[in-house]
């Protein structure tokens, strides 16, 4: 009889050493710019040899744990920025097949209650950057790709304001898979560009009164006319999603 589990197979030098090095990071126990040992010192703590070390600190730094400052060779504790994680999620939710529809009721779940967490908790500063994430919308009268971009800044903005590091990460992926849809959106509804710009002042005048239930209200309405805006452009909600930026070849026609 075949057995259920396989043996657990012995865990490579580079992958322990990585590992360890994580979980000091992920501790706070090695803190963001702290500069790491040098390879040679790292191998002597270990003891294995420098091309391990070499190995797991490139496996770190792909992972946006490590990196160098410019022209530098030393290797310093990072952060991983919102772009790199909003990248690997909006790839790995499109491998995954997500469908424009899904995109939509996420968006629909979380905007109102980031608006209204904007509206309650928003600096003064941060109702600045708001502001003038609109007026450059409302500006903008050139290619879709661009007003996708301000959109985009916007809800960037929003997220910003709401002091909240969970929604600023949530927001990331979204727009990266919203943006090809609401390009073509943009470019074929007449009308997206002005109830686009209505929204986004209704919503600023909510968070700049601290109006949290007039902020989330908006925003559920806004959100609700990108869906109308998908079936006027003839973009089925059925349509898998792509991280793809450019409307031609965004996985949309």
């Amino acid at each position: 009889m075949r057995p259920m589990f396989e043996p657990v197979a012995y865990a490579p030098a580079y992958w322990r050493v990585s590992e360890a090095i994580r979980a000091r990071i992920l501790r706070r126990e090695l803190v963001e710019g702290q500069p790491l040992p040098t390879e040679t010192e790292l191998a002597r703590q270990f003891e294995v040899n420098r091309s391990t070390v070499r190995e797991a600190l490139r496996k770190l730094e792909s992972n946006g744990l490590l990196g160098r400052r410019r022209g530098g060779k030393r290797l310093y504790v990072t952060l991983p920025t919102r772009e790199s994680v909003g990248g690997g999620l909006s790839q790995a939710l499109a491998l995954h097949r997500a469908r424009v529809v899904d995109v939509w009721e996420a968006l629909q779940a979380v905007q109102p209650g980031i608006a209204a967490a904007a509206a309650e908790r928003r600096s003064d500063e941060a109702l600045l950057h708001l502001e003038a994430a609109a007026l450059r919308f409302a500006g903008r009268k050139a290619h879709s790709e661009f007003a996708v971009i301000d959109v985009a800044a916007y809800f960037d903005a929003l997220g910003e304001a709401s002091g909240n590091a969970v929604f600023m990460l949530l927001n990331e992926p979204l727009l990266r898979l919203l943006k090809p849809s609401l390009a073509i959106i943009i470019d074929r509804v007449p009308q997206a560009r002005s109830r686009i710009e209505s929204a986004q002042k209704e919503i600023t005048a909510a968070v700049a009164a601290r109006d949290a239930a007039a902020a989330s209200v908006w925003m559920t309405r806004h959100v609700r006319d990108f869906r109308r805006g998908y079936e006027v452009a003839g973009i089925p909600l059925s349509t898998e999603v792509s991280q793809d930026t450019d409307a031609s070849a965004g996985g949309v026609s």
